[in-house]
């Protein structure tokens, strides 16, 4: 046996997506399936699924060997396999069971650590015991609802306020810019929040019935956070080009009026990596891209 840790971080690349995250690492090592690896990269990798950030490659003769190291490091593995399936799937019998099921909204994450790993070889594992991602391979789903909510898109903010491990509160006050045609005001009222929804057309009326919700037919981007006031969180999931949503939230922040939120970078062709970069550079917020998310990124900022 031998344990070798690897300088740098691992990137598991977003499916359809690695061509972008080649071009923000410059020149990575591909390491096979989703893998990318760079030594020395610090900067936002924006379009990954999961980033391991403590790598390790293991070199085992047994698959009981490959995972007792693994259990004598933590207790959460989530296999990430891209070749030896069948050595793979022996290996994470031996390993704690992790719940695969879907999972109700709101879910509280757990603290725990979630470790992530793959075999290269028949006898050479690579892993690391922590990661960007607090879901297992980056990856989580919901119990859905196919009933209340009019799209799909609701799966999105179900899944960045589990992320936060912080969701709206009863009575709390929330903008939903974008509104129409209404899954994440859904979400919202669900929760029990004061919901502001704002579109050029309005929501479903099932979801303008639904009790806190009051509907302004507006450009969001046109009204000035001083029209609204103090707000406990601000949504969006607008269609538009992402240095106007980068503006928009300056903002907001510069007005001090909100200290949540959680923005759709929607994005047209190619992404502008140097706009991109200006989002993450944004005090207090981070970019990721949510397992729901598609071509399109989510900026996330949450009051401690």
């Amino acid at each position: 046996m031998n344990l070798i840790p690897l300088k740098g971080r691992v990137f598991q690349a977003v499916p359809g997506f690695e061509h972008y995250l080649r071009a923000e690492l410059g020149s990575p090592l591909e390491l096979g399936g989703p893998f990318f690896y760079s030594p020395d990269y610090t900067g936002p990798a924006l379009w990954n699924r999961n980033v391991w950030l403590e790598p390790f490659r293991l070199e085992f003769d047994s698959i009981g060997e490959a995972a007792r190291v693994l259990r004598s490091l933590q207790r959460n593995w989530a296999p990430v396999l891209f070749t030896q399936f069948r050595r793979g799937a022996l290996i994470k019998e031996k390993l704690p069971s992790l719940n695969a099921n879907p999972r109700p909204f709101p879910w509280l994450l757990p603290d725990s650590p979630m470790g992530g790993w793959t075999l290269l070889d028949n006898h050479t594992l690579l892993a690391s015991a922590k990661s960007e991602s607090p879901f297992p391979g980056g990856i989580i789903h919901f119990e859905e609802d196919k009933q209340g909510p009019p799209s799909r898109a609701y799966l999105k903010l179900e899944e960045a306020l589990v992320r936060c491990r912080k969701w709206p509160l009863p009575g709390e006050r929330c903008l939903d810019a974008g509104a129409s045609p209404g899954g994440w005001t859904w979400v919202l009222a669900k929760l029990g929040a004061e919901v502001i929804a704002v579109d050029r057309s309005p929501p479903e009326d099932r979801i303008l019935a639904r009790p806190g919700v009051r509907f302004i037919r507006h450009d969001a981007f046109t009204l000035k956070p001083e029209d609204l006031g103090p707000l406990d969180w601000v949504f969006s999931d607008v269609v538009c080009y992402p240095p106007r949503l980068l503006e928009w939230i300056k903002k907001w922040l510069e007005s001090g009026l909100c200290a949540n939120f959680i923005c759709t970078i929607k994005l047209q062709g190619e992404p502008d990596f140097e706009t991109l970069r200006d989002f993450a550079a944004l005090p207090g917020g981070r970019v990721v891209h949510l397992y729901h998310n598609k071509h399109e990124l989510t900026w996330l900022r949450i009051a401690p």
